[in-house]
């Protein structure tokens, strides 16, 4: 994955890191809480030798002590002086019990060994300890005396006694806190990054473009008003409105010498936002002064005339079937200069009906009379009917929608398209998130109102009024 993607993703789903780093808090807080407080107390031996009579021998000791006491740390975790302390204190509890309290470090290039024990009574570890650094003392004093000698050649001196703790050395709260929030924050953003991995939905225009062969032209930001009326408002200044003029000026620009009015739109799956672009395209472009006919060419689940609050008794299958001229089935969208031509009637045969030459004539019919022939085609990948319709047309647009559209459905689409031998205009990257950044990138839906008349040259009078 691109570090450009992968942030890009971080910066869409940043709630999950967050997320991850709560719960990670709650997780330590809460092994913090149920945890039980353990009490260190701390005492040091120092080993030495006891021929220090010369200068030579007082040298050579030090080295036999350091030898030593790397294996003396050892020692003082095994089960010989648990048993010793166990032993001088009545303790209730096994050898290993004991043993795995202790624990025992000899600094490098030191004769120091630093023993510390750990128990949830501060009291108990304190006269653990103490015993500790008495019992090795005599257990050393006994292994290290040669048969028939009075004095061993290594002494063990407590240095440092045993004091008695007063605050709890575990649970450290503050360290299992920090650590619960890292720890979630790096698996929240593992969590994102796995899903952007596994996740096969079309989320860049980049990827859209190389996908279907042709570039992205148009970018729609999600517009819940859009959602319910499913065409703008040609009144106010939504971001949805913007958007589709935007792309109106992209398409009409597309070939300035031969442009294309015989458009189709379509996508590779159903419920991509098809209908509603294709609805939408038509009023951006009858708002620029624009002739426009749309015609409701998915005749499986037509769309249009419920959208737009339509007749819909009939339409393009009763003109294709010869029972009514284009003059009788087509209709005026309010005053906004489209005109469309519903569905009509489900027929048996919707794949051959749009084929037919039929078709071809119709398209003909609107091209002398229209500026632009919209067509809304079925879904590319279900049915066969769209391919009919993509031979005859001057382009093709194809809706894909953010995060919903898969990247094996647009190559196949495109595939198709390219198969048949069908012109591809350009994609629509439909129904994007507003934080996603995609619309960011191309400019659309910023707000850049209209200021009031003369504002810039207005010199500024008086005082700021609240």
């Amino acid at each position: 994955m691109e570090l450009r993607v992968a942030v890009g993703r971080l910066r869409t789903y940043w709630w999950l890191p967050l997320l991850g780093a709560l719960l990670g808090l709650v997780v330590g807080a809460t092994v913090s809480a149920t945890a039980t407080p353990l009490y260190s107390a701390q005492t040091q031996l120092f080993v030495l030798t006891t021929d220090a009579t010369t200068t030579t021998a007082a040298f050579q000791g030090s080295q036999f002590s350091q030898q030593r006491v790397t294996s003396y740390a050892r020692l003082l975790r095994g089960e010989e002086v648990a048993n010793r302390v166990i032993d001088d204190l009545g303790l209730d509890m096994t050898p290993q019990e004991l043993a795995a309290e202790i624990t025992a470090v000899a600094p490098a290039d030191t004769v120091l060994i630093d023993v510390s024990v750990t128990d949830p009574s501060p009291e108990l570890a304190q006269r653990i300890a103490d015993s500790v650094g008495v019992q090795f003392k005599e257990f050393v004093e006994e292994l290290e005396t040669p048969s028939g000698a009075a004095v061993a050649p290594v002494k063990v001196t407590v240095t440092d006694a045993a004091e008695l703790p007063e605050a709890p050395s575990s649970p450290n709260t503050v360290r299992n806190l920090a650590l619960g929030v890292v720890l979630g924050l790096v698996l929240g953003a593992f969590a994102v990054l796995l899903r952007g991995y596994l996740d096969r939905s079309i989320k860049d225009p980049e990827q859209a473009g190389r996908l279907g062969r042709v570039p992205v032209i148009g970018a729609v930001i999600r517009d819940d008003h859009l959602a319910e009326r499913h065409f703008f408002n040609r009144e106010g200044q939504s971001r949805a409105a913007e958007d589709y003029r935007q792309l109106r000026a992209n398409l009409q620009f597309l070939n300035v010498d031969n442009p294309p009015r015989v458009i189709m739109v379509s996508s590779a799956m159903p419920s991509e936002g098809k209908t509603t672009a294709v609805i939408n395209l038509g009023l951006a472009l009858a708002e620029a002064g624009r002739k426009v006919a749309l015609v409701d060419a998915d005749l499986r689940r037509p769309r249009v005339t419920r959208y737009l609050g339509l007749v819909g008794g009939v339409g393009l299958t009763n003109v294709l079937a010869g029972t009514a001229g284009v003059a009788d089935v087509i209709q005026p969208f309010a005053d906004t200069g489209l005109s469309v031509i519903g569905a009509g009637p489900a027929p048996p045969n919707p794949s051959e009906l749009l084929a037919s030459k039929h078709m071809l004539s119709l398209l003909e019919e609107l091209r002398v009379s229209h500026d632009y022939v919209l067509i809304d085609a079925p879904p590319l990948l279900p049915v066969a009917d769209a391919t009919g319709i993509a031979v005859i047309v001057d382009g093709v647009v194809l809706s894909v929608r953010y995060g919903q559209t898969r990247t094996d459905q647009l190559e196949q689409a495109a595939a198709t398209l390219e198969r048949v031998g069908a012109r591809s205009l350009g994609l629509i990257l439909n129904i994007v998130p507003p934080k996603a950044g995609v619309g960011a990138a191309y400019g659309y839906g910023s707000d850049y109102g209209e200021s009031a008349p003369g504002a810039e040259s207005a010199p500024r009078t008086g005082r700021r009024r609240a």
